[in-house]
């Protein structure tokens, strides 16, 4: 590792707003139980602030978690990104090593991740419930699960711009929906995805027939359970949760700042990975 020793290493997560990030606490966890003295902290950095922020570290710094509204951002910064990075035009971490800044998309792992854990295997047709970086991650991990078409719900088809280029890319099948039809269009698909933010109600209510088919993955994971979550759970369904995707994002966070690989498993992953569930805080 470049610059300075392993105990002077400094971490943290950016983005605003930013108090209510539960990523202190997972890698905190993680790097106690690795035996590595870094720290690790939230950092409040505005929209268009990221560069000036970077700019301004020091090389004891190793890494950066970033959410919203900052992954775009992350992305053009990066000196070095993969295919993940490419394809959804966001990062969501950012490794400084060296003077280099190598982004990676660890979103698109934590999604399938979840999504497994929840039951899925196969997915042919999904709803995506948003266009940001956050639906194209979602898209993205949901190909590699075998996608054929995705049904995305927006108010304004001009921000979906970005999601139909991934569309094409993909060759993926694509219809825009106006958000207002959440609820006439979850019948028949594999997998209904909310990706808007923290906050955001539900467009109507949403009464469900019966136990649904589909697995809906919400990625809200403060207040838990979100807008989507709450009407699936109270009618049987299969979810896969925000605080689940969160955590196996950071899991494959933690292998990036640790190796610089994050298809590498950590040393005794599955002790870290435990005492990461551990150290979030109960669902409210």
């Amino acid at each position: 590792m470049a610059g300075g020793s392993a105990a002077e290493r400094r971490l943290g997560v950016i983005g605003s707003p930013i108090g209510h990030s539960l990523s202190p606490a997972l890698h905190r966890a993680a790097y106690r139980t690795l035996g590595l003295d870094w720290s690790y902290g939230r950092h409040e950095v505005r929209e268009g602030g990221l560069e000036a922020f970077v700019d301004g570290l020091d090389r004891r710094w190793r890494g950066l978690s970033a959410t919203m509204p900052l992954k775009e951002e992350v992305a053009a910064l990066a000196t070095g990104a993969d295919r993940t990075v490419e394809l959804t035009g966001a990062a969501n971490t950012l490794l400084l090593d060296g003077g280099r800044r190598i982004a990676r998309n660890t979103d698109v792992a934590g999604v399938e991740r979840a999504l497994r854990d929840a039951g899925a295997d196969e997915v042919e047709h999904a709803v995506v419930v948003g266009a940001g970086a956050t639906a194209r991650s979602v898209i993205v991990a949901l190909d590699e699960m075998g996608l054929r078409g995705v049904t995305v719900l927006v108010r304004d088809p001009a921000r979906a711009l970005a999601v139909n280029a991934l569309a094409d890319e993909l060759g993926l099948e694509l219809d825009l929906v106006d958000i207002a039809n959440l609820r006439h269009v979850v019948d028949g698909t594999d997998v209904v995805a909310w990706t808007l933010p923290n906050g955001v109600p539900l467009p109507g209510e949403l009464a469900l027939d019966g136990e649904p088919d589909a697995i809906a993955l919400d990625v809200t994971y403060s207040p838990w359970p979100g807008p989507l979550a709450a009407p699936w759970l109270a009618a049987g369904g299969r979810v896969a949760s925000g605080r689940d995707m969160l955590l196996h994002q950071a899991v494959r966070q933690v292998r990036f700042f640790v190796s610089g690989q994050t298809e590498s498993p950590l040393p005794d992953e599955d002790a870290v990975e435990a005492a990461m569930r551990a150290a979030l805080p109960d669902a409210s």
